[in-house]
């Protein structure tokens, strides 16, 4: 069994003029938690869309546990769980019926040990028999987190979980992955502009701007690549006013004391 578990090289994605992602390498191994982060336009949601086999890159190639796509995309995907902050659940199934049906989807013999194991993990087992038209948006997210983690995926993508939600209902998914992934050994990718939750969540990140990768590292060794004292502020470094990062050397220059 391969220890990689994204191996993407030289991606490329163009939409009419606009290059979203030019050239974007990344590798992620067996139980690391990464980051993939950036201001908006920078290319996050679309390197996301091609490693899941939404988009096909138009130049680059890809491989997800050791299936190359697009021709093994759903013998990778089978071991992918994927989730977003935007993604709708069935409103008329109450949650253990929808939970039960995408087990069943997934291939799991019998879902119910994974569901309850689940519904505990991320705090929401009185949730079970709610309506999905009767949970709020930080209920929907949590489970859809517990939708995406029943088939035991090797590699969990989580595109903004978090966006919007309430701090506690935060904490408790970050409580959750950690102990996710902890617990069964997955890797994870996860985008977000929350980055004190990327802090305390991931132990590498990998930043774009303008579909290139300009770091890649651990949090404080990324934020200290930038001479920032974290990545809150890189991050607004980088979305300030359009700013090139090749120009952040010279902006540090300029902000230091005489």
């Amino acid at each position: 069994m391969t220890d990689i578990i994204i191996d993407a090289c030289g991606l490329e994605k163009t939409y009419k003029r606009t290059t979203a992602v030019d050239g974007i390498d990344l590798r992620v191994r067996a139980g690391e938690r990464v980051a993939l982060l950036g201001p908006n336009g920078a290319g996050k949601t679309t390197t996301l869309f091609m490693l899941l086999g939404v988009l096909a890159p138009d130049a680059g190639t890809i491989e997800i546990v050791g299936q190359r796509l697009p021709a093994g995309r759903s013998r990778a995907m089978r071991q992918v769980g994927f989730s977003a902050g935007y993604m709708p659940l069935a409103e008329r199934l109450r949650v253990r019926e929808f939970l039960h049906l995408y087990g069943q989807l997934y291939g799991v013999d019998d879902p119910r040990p994974r569901i309850e194991a689940g519904l505990e993990r991320f705090g929401i087992t009185h949730l079970a028999p709610a309506m999905g038209d009767q949970l709020s948006s930080g209920q929907r997210t949590l489970v859809g987190l517990v939708k995406a983690s029943l088939n035991r995926p090797r590699l969990l993508i989580l595109d903004e979980p978090t966006a919007s939600l309430d701090p506690d209902i935060a904490l408790r998914v970050r409580t959750g992955l950690q102990d996710l992934c902890s617990e069964e050994g997955m890797a994870l990718l996860i985008t977000s502009h929350n980055m004190l939750e990327i802090e305390r969540l991931c132990d590498r990140v990998v930043f774009l701007s303008r579909g290139k990768v300009i770091a890649d590292d651990t949090p404080a060794a990324v934020a200290d690549q930038f001479g920032r004292g974290n990545l809150e502020d890189v991050f607004l470094d980088l979305a300030g006013a359009g700013r090139d990062p090749d120009d952040r050397g010279r902006r540090q220059e300029t902000e230091r004391p005489a």
